[in-house]
C-alpha cells in the first residue's frame, strides 16, 4: 500500500546569527526587553505619590463624633419623653449664654478647635506615606509605578559608600529632597575622599532612578589612629 507524500520538509531552517550562535553554545537565547532604559539625566515618567489611607484619624473622628451624637442624642430623646435635661446640657447652655467672649477658656478651646480642624485639612489635602520615594518609570510604560523605601534607599546608599577606599564606617540618611552622608575616614588624603564619596553616591542615586534628584550632604570624620 501507498502511503501519499506530501511537500518535502525543508533541509534545514533558517537562523538569525545570535539564534545560531545559542545553538551552538547549548544556552537559551535571551532577548532584551522593548523598553528602553532610564537614561542618566532622570528622564523617564515620575510615578505619581501615594495616599494614605488614614484609617486611625478616620476612625478616631468617627469615634469622637458618634460618642457625641449619641450622648446628645440620648437627652434629646429623654426630654422629649417628659424627663428632665441632664445637667451637662443644662450648664454648657448657662455658660455659653453667660460667659464673655474674651474668656481665656473660651480662647483655648476655640485655639484648639482651629488647630484640630487644620491637621485634619493637612491630613485631607497631603498624600502622606512620606517614606515612601517615588522613581521613575522606564520610557514607554507611563503606567507603571514604582516607590522605594527610605530606609531601604538608605542601605543601598551605605553600602555605595563602603565601597570608597579610605572609608571605614558611613551612616546615611535619606529624606525626600536631601540625601545625608556621615563617613569615618581611616586613611587617604580627606578631600580626595570626599570627591570619590560623592560621585559614588550621584552614581547609586542615579540607579536608583528616584523622581527628584536629591541633594548630596557629606560631612567627613577624620580618624588619625
Amino acid at each position: 500500500m501507498t502511503l501519499p507524500s506530501g511537500p518535502a520538509p525543508p533541509a534545514h531552517d533558517e537562523q538569525t546569527p545570535s539564534a545560531k550562535e545559542a545553538a551552538g553554545t547549548g544556552r537559551p537565547v535571551i532577548r532584551a526587553p522593548a523598553v528602553s532604559p532610564l537614561p542618566h539625566d532622570g528622564g523617564g515618567a515620575r510615578s505619581p505619590r501615594l495616599w494614605s489611607a488614614r484609617r486611625i484619624p478616620a476612625a478616631l473622628v468617627a469615634l469622637v463624633t458618634l460618642c457625641a451624637a449619641g450622648v446628645l442624642l440620648y437627652d434629646v430623646i429623654a426630654v422629649r419623653a417628659g424627663h428632665r435635661a441632664g445637667a451637662w446640657r443644662i450648664r454648657l447652655a448657662d455658660e455659653l449664654a453667660t460667659r464673655p467672649v474674651d474668656d481665656p477658656w473660651l480662647l483655648i478651646a476655640a485655639a484648639v478647635a482651629v488647630i484640630l480642624g487644620l491637621w485634619l485639612l493637612i491630613l485631607a489635602l497631603t498624600p502622606g506615606l512620606r517614606r515612601l520615594l517615588p522613581l521613575r518609570a522606564p520610557d514607554g510604560c507611563p503606567d507603571m509605578g514604582a516607590w522605594l523605601d527610605r530606609k531601604g534607599a538608605a542601605l543601598v546608599l551605605r553600602d555605595a559608600a563602603m565601597r570608597v577606599p579610605g572609608i571605614s564606617g558611613a551612616r546615611v540618611r535619606v529624606g525626600r529632597r536631601r540625601v545625608t552622608a556621615r563617613a569615618d575616614v581611616r586613611f587617604r588624603d580627606p578631600a580626595t575622599v570626599r570627591d570619590d564619596l560623592t560621585q559614588a553616591l550621584q552614581d547609586q542615586c542615579r540607579q536608583l532612578a528616584v523622581a527628584h534628584t536629591p541633594r548630596l550632604t557629606i560631612r567627613l570624620r577624620h580618624h588619625t589612629r
